[in-house]
């Protein structure tokens, strides 16, 4: 199986729904992204800012041009203003410290940066994101922030958790989504949910991101 027919295995599984499929490249090197690119993918995860940052410096310029790069893991304060400068979203904004730092950096170089916030509804005290109600206190703070543009949630469910128990999670961040849409008077186009063991139920719940990795990438000569 090569990534393109990888590729076409996911969206026939997902099918009717069509979420952005953003290739998550964090174990793999530039010859990946390119690969990836040939075969049609535009958005690329990395959760590594040092690492990442090497890696798209090394792409063809074409490639950097016309791709989305998408910062998905936890991230460092220190590692704050080597992130804005190289990702176009973050999508892991995980506390009001973090998001502030981010505005700074960013209003450093005159850019708005895109970013998600990500919260944490299984409670699970291993990972980073908001509670289910620490964001409704956290998301008017944020999105006041001047060089920030809010544009959607992100949610990483639990390992091993059962189809029953992802999609009442995969749910529920819809559901949160659709209440700070309204009790804020905003828009947010994007949830960012689903990874390669549970994109399936990701889409059929709402997902408009799925980050998949080795599902892409892993392929049989």
């Amino acid at each position: 199986m090569t990534i393109k027919e990888n590729l076409l295995q996911i969206q026939i599984e997902i099918a009717p729904y069509t979420p952005n499929i953003i290739a998550v490249t964090k174990y793999f090197d530039e010859s990946a992204i390119i690969n990836a690119y040939n075969a049609g993918l535009r958005d690329f995860g990395e959760s590594r800012v040092i690492e990442a940052s090497e890696k798209i410096k090394n792409l063809p310029e074409k490639i950097k041009e016309t791709s989305k790069f998408h910062f998905i893991g936890h991230l460092q304060t220190n590692k704050v203003k080597k992130a804005v400068e190289v990702f176009d979203l973050i999508q892991s904004v995980d506390s009001v410290k973090l998001a502030e730092k981010i505005s700074d950096e960013a209003g450093k170089i005159g850019k708005v940066q895109q970013v998600l916030i990500q919260i944490n509804n299984a409670g699970e005290e291993q990972k980073s994101g908001f509670s289910k109600t620490e964001v409704f206190v956290a998301f008017p703070q944020i999105k006041e922030m001047k060089n920030l543009d809010v544009i959607g949630v992100m949610n990483m469910a639990p390992l091993g958790a059962s189809d029953d128990e992802l999609t009442r999670l995969f749910s529920e961040i819809v559901d949160i989504k659709n209440e700070l849409e309204k009790k804020f008077d905003c828009e947010l186009k994007e949830v960012s949910m689903g990874m390669s063991q549970d994109y399936k139920i990701a889409a059929r719940q709402g997902a408009t991101m799925l980050r998949i990795g080795r599902k892409l990438f892993i392929t049989e000569e």
